[in-house]
């Protein structure tokens, strides 16, 4: 299922309330998103008390210069992949002081897809400061559907997660 904008802001606040009764605050790192999960927290009024702000990290080289993932890793594991959205979640946690933090990297479409990645492939991760630990979950979907579906269906997981985390 496919959630719409209204379902995406239902989400975002039922994430900002759980984030307040924990006394924390997020911040996300995203890729094929492209800031859409940030536009989601911030779209329900008072979203400041817990969300801090978000990297829009869509080329390779802003993940490296702005969240700190390894070159290295990039080339290694290619963008889309579990290496690299873990480093995102982590140096979004680190460069904004955040408790938490959700990253995204994904084939969004309609062309950039490979056999072993296909278009639809989205990687998800979601780290949380635990003292001086950053503990990290994540997770591998695909989605079917045009470009703006995939994106949307990747927002609405990255919400849920948040809570799941």
């Amino acid at each position: 299922m496919i959630p719409d904008d209204e379902r995406l802001i239902k989400l975002a606040r039922e994430v900002g309330v759980w984030l307040a009764a924990r006394d924390e605050r997020l911040a996300t790192a995203e890729s094929c998103t492209a800031g859409w999960i940030a536009k989601a927290m911030t779209d329900v009024p008072g979203s400041s008390e817990w969300f801090i702000g978000g990297i829009a990290s869509y080329a390779d080289e802003a993940k490296t210069t702005l969240l700190g993932v390894p070159a290295a890793v990039i080339e290694k594991d290619g963008a889309v992949s579990q290496a690299v959205v873990e480093a995102m979640a982590r140096g979004a946690i680190e460069r904004t002081g955040a408790n938490r933090a959700v990253a995204v990297s994904g084939i969004a479409g309609p062309a950039g897809g490979t056999p072993e990645k296909p278009v639809g492939t989205v990687w998800f991760a979601w780290a949380r400061r635990d003292g001086e630990e950053i503990k990290v979950k994540t997770r591998l979907e695909h989605y079917q559907g045009d470009r703006e579906g995939i994106r949307r269906q990747a927002v609405g997981r990255a919400l849920a997660g948040v809570m799941m985390s």
